[in-house]
């Protein structure tokens, strides 16, 4: 059943867009598959325009690629972009905790607190995508209680070339519940106002997807670009 959206090209193309990157995160979208304009707009109630918008706007954070007179394909995954990814929220990321450390807004903390609570129930029912998404909102919640909630837009577009290695990394509880014990490990450094240790629980916590990062390439060589 379609389900239109809003008149507005805008509108529209931003919620393609959205839904589409949903889609090519969780795999859904396997890297390879080739996406069709008409059919995106006959499913989702609208014109080719907004489409061709949400496109290229998945065309400039690099998880789609468009080829004139050959169509629209989701990229396969390039270790490079992921590590190149990585490094660059690493970055940003560790400077975020640092100024944590200065000042954090009890608000925020104990938001913190209760995403950590849910993640936690998440990962022992084993839904992978709820455990995704506290996730992400507690890292959002840890740059807007340091006081840097731009530092998390910055981190948005890139991270998703983390984020579809994550779906291969996670496979049960065992693989998701030590990521709730580094989040804790961070916030607990926080709490102490300690900057080096803050800053070492970030590094880790990002450099986790590292070492399964060998053994999906492996297990699913399909996925990835040469």
């Amino acid at each position: 059943m379609n389900t239109p959206f809003p008149v507005g090209h805008g509108s529209a193309a931003q919620r393609i867009e959205s839904e589409l990157r949903r889609l090519i995160i969780a795999l859904e979208l396997p890297p390879g598959s080739r996406l069709s304009e008409q059919d995106i707009a006959e499913r989702h109630g609208v014109s080719r325009q907004p489409v061709r918008e949400a496109l290229i706007g998945l065309a400039r954070t690099r998880l789609v690629e468009i080829q004139p007179q050959r169509g629209t394909t989701v990229v396969k995954i390039s270790v490079r972009k992921m590590m190149e990814a990585r490094f660059v929220r690493e970055a940003i990321e560790t400077a975020v905790v640092r100024r944590a450390c200065s000042s954090f807004d009890q608000q925020s903390r104990e938001r913190i607190n209760d995403l950590l609570a849910m993640q936690d129930q998440a990962a022992r029912r084993d839904d992978h995508d709820a455990f995704q998404r506290y996730d992400e909102l507690f890292h959002i919640a840890l740059a807007e209680g340091a006081g840097c909630p731009l530092a998390w837009e910055a981190v948005q577009d890139i991270k998703a070339h983390m984020d579809r290695v994550c779906q291969l990394t996670l496979p049960g509880p065992e693989a998701m519940l030590p990521l709730i014990d580094q989040h804790r490990a961070i916030m607990a450094a926080i709490d102490v106002r300690d900057e080096e240790a803050a800053a070492e629980a970030m590094r880790r916590h990002l450099t986790e997807i590292l070492r399964a990062l060998p053994r999906v390439e492996i297990e699913h060589p399909e996925l990835f670009s040469s």
